[in-house]
């Protein structure tokens, strides 16, 4: 048998308009067979997606079993250093989430994962005003990760900088179990349990598949006051309707626990990485609970047609104390130092995908989107008094009370046309509205009425030329426009402690030109891309104090560079990847007032990332590995005054596998950090005390352990 390994880029079918979005095909539709004599197994995810290689954008594809090889399975900057253009940053704080950029979009984020969409088995978790989060991400059940950048991210609505797509995996026969744990340093653990199975081969009317997995993450956290506690399970089941039709039930769910470290000055973090002051005297927490569920309906109309519709809901609640001392929060129009959340959201897509031949092959998608996010929003004072002495960290009195709403409706249409055997056009575009409305119910004599509305609406081309120079080799030169609105925590601010929602901002729009070359090299694929992005009406933070963050617009900014990756398997079993990015990100106007701006550096944005591992990864048997991750020095704030020092740490992994009759075996040991380097794990943007610096740990172990049995 010849194995062909053609790396195919799994997207979900719910990712809306894509130039990814494979075909609903049956297995049998799907086999593909050779001559008699001879067979060609195409090694893919899923059945009709395009080739990492052949797709006409910059796109990664991150296999879930490579994010679970000798790792702890907590956070998706174990396993992502290899995707040129990304950078992920560990907080080492659970209250905030990672800090996750593509190409400097979404560099800027206080909290959560800004300036990109990410999708979950199709559910996006990011809201329709562009603020998303990755707590819900169970690494444990995922089969791939898809990363989209460039031009054509402005196809999926308000992202300019990129898109992540999420796939859990899918059940198959036979049935399996897996349970998994993991120990760390600073009192980390980690334990889980997977069950998949199927019932038939997936091709009959009433068959049936299903994925279950759930996990438990506790740690004391590498810095003062920085534990948390998190419980995420994650579900999947398919019904196969009848010969051409499909029906897919998610569902999801998060507990969070975690205290909130906080940022240091420099002095701080100098003195000792690990405190914590703010943190301790005021008992900076946040808890987190989210629920949701979709169904997912897929049918072949005809041999040349196919319909696809999504329908999700889901609740958020959201609990976090801050440090803010308590004469800011006796202003009468400061919203107190605890943050209330109470978020329902829910959404609809629907697509239909059209194949035929008008002179030259053709396929089009065209459907519609539509998202809803209702927030109840209140704010508490962070302290109650006792015996006349100010106790911080518990409830005290309402300061904020407000819901809003946003929604956002977007038709959508993505063409492929094959010009010639060596040429193709892909384009596509997408008219994205986006409605704000915000109903203030904490009114006073001293804090009026702040209620407001805003509309967004901005039409999203973008096209990319292919030329296949030779089977193995093409090019293709890609533009597109973005769109970025204000999120609702943008809006909730005004700078210099003014009342009223910041209706002020614009959305900043981006032009990105996009010029790449993928080749495919033995058994492995060099990428290459280089891009430019002009942005107007680039949104930035103003200030950042006590948890209260403000933004602005900046005028015109930049970013140009280059991407570099490689993925090479060789010599039966050792595995390489290598990935280099080099982003010049600027303003190219004054943003700072009295400092001229023009031509510093954007904060938060790595001029240089690099990644490199290798590893000896057999299927059974003794395996190793190590990896280099390098980030040049990153700019803290606008006035380029502060900044983060470069750093180049090393991880070494071992470990045997078992193969035991039906059960396997997997027990592997890691140390992170090898040479203990001191270093900011990320930084606090324009963080107006200084506390700009997230320290990240020194050298730190851990031991895993997993044991699987197929019941065949």
């Amino acid at each position: 048998m010849n194995i062909s390994f053609v790396r195919k880029v799994p997207l979900s079918v719910w990712l809306l308009p894509a130039i990814f979005s494979p075909c609903f095909l049956s297995a049998a539709a799907a086999a593909q067979t050779g001559p008699a004599n001879e067979q060609t197994m195409v090694v893919t995810a899923t059945p009709g997606g395009l080739s990492e290689l052949d797709t006409p954008a910059a796109v990664s594809v991150v296999n879930g079993d490579d994010m679970r090889h000798a790792a702890p399975r907590v956070n998706l900057s174990e396993s992502l250093g290899a995707v040129p253009g990304l950078q992920v940053q560990n907080r080492q704080n659970y209250a905030q989430d990672l800090q996750l950029s593509i190409r400097g979009f979404g560099s800027r984020s206080t909290f959560g994962v800004r300036g990109l969409r990410l999708y979950v088995d199709g559910i996006p978790a990011t809201m329709p005003d562009g603020q998303g989060q990755t707590s819900n991400i169970d690494i444990n059940s995922v089969e791939s990760i898809d990363v989209l950048r460039g031009p054509f991210s402005a196809l999926y609505g308000n992202a300019s900088g990129g898109v992540l797509n999420v796939t859990t995996e899918t059940g198959r026969q036979p049935p399996t179990v897996e349970a998994s744990s993991w120990y760390g340093s600073y009192g980390s653990w980690r334990y889980g349990l997977k069950a998949t199975g199927a019932v038939g081969d997936g091709t009959q009317a009433g068959d049936v598949d299903y994925a279950v997995s759930t996990t438990r993450f506790t740690t004391h956290g590498y810095r003062d006051h920085s534990g948390a506690r998190k419980n995420l399970a994650n579900a999947k089941l398919g019904v196969r309707l009848d010969d051409a039709s499909k029906l897919t039930l998610l569902l999801n769910s998060v507990d969070i626990k975690a205290d909130d470290p906080g940022g240091l000055t420099k002095d701080e973090w100098r003195a000792d990485p690990r405190q914590s002051p703010r943190a301790e005297q005021y008992n900076t927490r946040k808890t987190i609970k989210q629920t949701q569920a979709g169904l997912r309906y897929e049918r072949a109309l005809t041999a040349n047609d196919d319909l696809s519709l999504m329908a999700y809901a889901g609740e958020r609640e959201t609990t976090q104390y801050q440090s803010i001392p308590i004469a800011p929060q006796l202003r009468p129009t400061h919203a107190g130092g605890v943050i209330s959340l109470s978020r329902h959201y829910q959404g609809v897509d629907t697509r239909w995908t059209h194949r035929d031949e008008w002179l030259v092959p053709v396929t089009f998608t065209t459907g519609i989107n539509y998202e809803n996010m209702s927030e109840n929003r209140k704010g508490y004072e962070n302290f109650v008094y006792q015996n006349g002495v100010p106790q911080f960290g518990e409830k005290g009195n309402l300061r904020r009370n407000e819901r809003n709403l946003m929604w956002n409706v977007d038709p959508y249409l993505q063409t492929s046309w094959q010009l010639t055997d060596k040429l193709s056009l892909d384009a596509g575009v997408r008219y994205s509205s986006i409605w704000f409305d915000s109903n203030d119910k904490y009114i006073t004599p001293q804090n009026g009425n702040d209620s407001g509305d805003a509309s967004y609406h901005k039409w999203l081309p973008a096209g990319s030329l292919k030329y296949a120079v030779t089977d193995a080799w093409n090019v293709y030169l890609a533009a597109g426009r973005g769109f970025e609105t204000p999120t609702i925590n943008e809006l909730s601010y005004r700078s210099d402690g003014q009342r009223g929602l910041n209706f002020d901002l614009k959305p900043s729009t981006s032009d990105t030109v996009e010029i790449g070359s993928k080749t495919r090299i033995g058994n492995g694929l060099f990428t290459a891309a280089l891009f430019q992005t002009d942005t107007d009406n680039e949104i930035v933070a103003d200030s950042s104090s006590g948890g209260r963050t403000s933004y602005k617009n900046a005028g015109k900014t930049r970013r140009q560079g280059v991407e570099l990756g490689l993925d090479q398997q060789f010599a039966d079993a050792w595995r390489l990847k290598m990935a280099w990015t080099y982003i010049d990100a600027t303003y190219r106007s004054n943003v700072c007032g009295a400092t001229d701006c023009n031509g510093n550096r954007m904060p938060g944005i790595a001029r240089n990332m690099g990644f490199a591992s290798l590893g000896w990864e057999p299927e059974q048997g003794w395996y190793a590995g190590g990896d280099v991750r390098y980030l040049s020095d990153i700019m803290a704030d606008d006035e380029n005054t502060a900044k983060a020092p470069t750093w180049t740490v090393v991880g070494l992994n071992t470990g045997y596998k078992w193969q035991i009759g039906q059960g396997s075996v997997d027990l592997f040991t890691r140390v992170d950090n090898l040479f203990d380097r001191e270093y900011a794990g990320s930084v606090i943007v324009n963080e107006s005390n200084g506390r700009y610096f997230e320290p990240a740990p020194g050298r730190n172990y851990s031991v895993g352990l997993s044991f699987g049995y197929s019941f065949e």
